[in-house]
């Protein structure tokens, strides 16, 4: 649970409709109880929304500091992976491995994922708007529950964004690079964090899960990604784009993912 003292609100810098903002506008009215789930349908898809996970992140726990320095909790973010497993994306802290939720391509199994994990902030990849039908209620249950949306592209950058979020501080990149390139312990040693807290890296089963998720993608496909996410990097920091989409718009293209 390294994020707890490797992410700080300040480390980001947002803007919404071309004008400076702020995270609480982002992500408006968080409270204690938010769940932030990222569908994914592409090779390491989930690092272009690396910037908009990670505020997710801070705010989880700046909206109650005693999950800073009191508590030994994760945060509440789940990796919905449509069709198959698209590459480990634990060292963001999805963790233990059930936050990492591998569906069929149907989308009726897709949207009762979320709604199982009670996800109130959802994050798409940008894919066409596709008209389906639901299980009863489902959708019903979605539109009660979830209070933002937003379209991201795996490469970081949305066509149209209405939403700009960079990082300003080198260590935003350390979840990304650490999902491209996994770092694999044999035998690990106990140990804790700065924080006197478990480290999952050093857990026996985070390694397992690593390696059992290595081979989602070929190396190529690994390479590919790694080149796309340093072509963003201006000093070492990536600036990413969305766009903050309706419910129901954001369950359209969901009904689209995995699906080309």
């Amino acid at each position: 649970m390294h994020v707890v003292t490797l992410l700080k609100a300040e480390m980001f810098d947002v803007e919404i409709d071309g004008k400076t903002a702020s995270i609480a506008e982002a992500l408006p009215d968080w409270n204690p109880h938010d769940r932030f789930g990222l569908v994914i349908d592409d090779p390491l898809g989930g690092i272009g929304a690396t910037h908009l996970l990670q505020i997710a992140i801070t705010s989880f726990y700046d909206v109650k500091p005693s999950r800073r320095n009191e508590l030994t909790i994760y945060p509440e973010i789940y990796a919905f992976h449509i069709g198959k497993g698209h590459g480990a994306h634990a060292p963001y802290d999805f963790w233990p491995a059930r936050r990492e939720v591998i569906t069929s391509l149907d989308h009726r199994e897709v949207l009762d994922a979320i709604n199982d994990r009670g996800i109130t902030r959802l994050a798409v990849p940008d894919r066409p708007e596709r008209d389906v039908v639901h299980r009863p209620k489902e959708v019903d249950a979605a539109l009660d529950r979830i209070v933002s949306a937003f379209v991201y592209d795996p490469s970081g950058r949305v066509a149209k964004p209405d939403l700009v979020i960079s990082g300003n501080d080198k260590r935003t990149e350390h979840n990304p690079n650490s999902a491209l390139r996994p770092r694999y312990r044999d035998n690990p040693p106990a140990a804790v964090s700065t924080a006197a807290k478990p480290v999952k890296e050093v857990d026996t089963s985070y390694q397992e899960w690593l390696r059992k998720r290595e081979h989602d993608l070929t190396a190529e496909e690994r390479d590919f990604v790694e080149r796309r996410r340093q072509a963003l990097r201006k000093e070492g920091l990536v600036t990413e784009t969305y766009r903050r989409a309706g419910v129901r718009e954001a369950l359209a293209r969901l009904a689209s993912a995995g699906q080309r």
